[in-house]
């Protein structure tokens, strides 16, 4: 009986691969919203990092679940998925916590796009230690994210532009922190289930930012009129999120979710507009544009030939 496919197989296949590619395109708008929704809190005057802490204690207490649900071939005893996993807590501790101040000190739209643009700035790095291959398409790519970073953040002109070097900075910085949590997640995988090693990665974060957290700040948060907004940043930003990209890239397209990424960013830059009322000016617009679109590509592109 095994030896036969039903009749109806392929439409399971492609049931399952349209139900993957809803799950990425979830993950990512709960991704981009959580900017806006970080935005909003940082607006309010809570600390980045106070605003990060609690994103990854919600998002703690989710994976927690789900590895309590599905505790099958965790790893939790492998040394090795413990290290990579601490690599990605670290990253992801960075990635909050930039990420935020960038949207503090600049907007969502920047820091989102800023972050988004990540991938190119680790070629950069992976051609200085051989890595990767350099290509003229690689080096053309680069070249159009750098002139979109020089028009997103207007650093042509420090005098009239509204982007401050900090926010730059950290919107860089979240990236690089963005893809150092990839990296520690991928070498990771082999070695233990998603859950043990997002469990282990959230529980690193909250220890640094728990860390270097200011304590009355974050102790002021649970009497706060606002702490409903923490709950929702942290079940949108790094619970349900997580859960719904890790399970829907199982069933989805490498290249395909590359594109569906790109929803993050937009939805972002969409609620910093509309709800924040922030202003994006043509020039920037068009950066924006030329990161998004290239980033895409080059994920695309590069992921076919993997």
């Amino acid at each position: 009986m095994k030896q036969h496919s039903p009749p109806n197989g392929k439409g399971l296949a492609g049931n399952k691969a349209g139900l993957g590619t809803l799950f990425v395109v979830l993950a990512a708008l709960c991704w981009g919203l959580s900017g806006g929704i970080g935005g909003v809190l940082t607006a309010e005057g809570w600390s980045p990092v106070v605003v990060s802490l609690y994103r990854g204690v919600v998002g703690l207490i989710f994976v927690l679940v789900w590895l309590a649900l599905r505790p099958g071939g965790s790893g939790l005893a492998n040394s090795t998925m413990w290290f990579w996993s601490v690599v990605a807590g670290v990253g992801v501790a960075g990635n909050f916590s930039f990420y935020f101040l960038s949207i503090a000190e600049g907007s969502v739209a920047v820091a989102a796009t800023l972050m988004y643009s990540a991938p190119v700035f680790v070629y950069l790095v992976s051609f200085a230690f051989r890595l990767e291959k350099p290509t003229l398409f690689k080096w053309a790519a680069i070249a159009m994210v750098m002139l979109g970073v020089l028009l997103l953040t207007g650093i042509y002109d420090i005098e009239a532009g509204d982007i401050t070097p900090i926010a730059a900075g950290a919107g860089l910085l979240s990236g690089v922190s963005y893809a150092v949590f990839i990296f520690g997640f991928k070498y990771a995988a082999p070695h233990g289930s998603p859950q043990a090693i997002l469990v282990i990665a959230l529980a690193v974060l909250v220890g640094i930012l728990g860390w270097f957290a200011d304590a009355d700040q974050a102790v002021e948060v649970l009497t706060a009129p606002s702490w409903p907004l923490f709950v929702v940043l942290g079940v949108l930003g790094a619970g349900l999120s997580f859960i719904l990209y890790i399970v829907g890239l199982n069933h989805t397209a490498p290249a395909v979710a590359s594109i569906v990424a790109m929803i993050e960013p937009v939805t972002a830059s969409l609620f910093g507009v509309m709800v924040l009322n922030e202003r994006l000016a043509a020039l920037q617009i068009l950066g924006m544009g030329l990161i998004l679109v290239t980033v895409t590509a080059l994920g695309v592109r590069s992921r076919k030939h993997n």
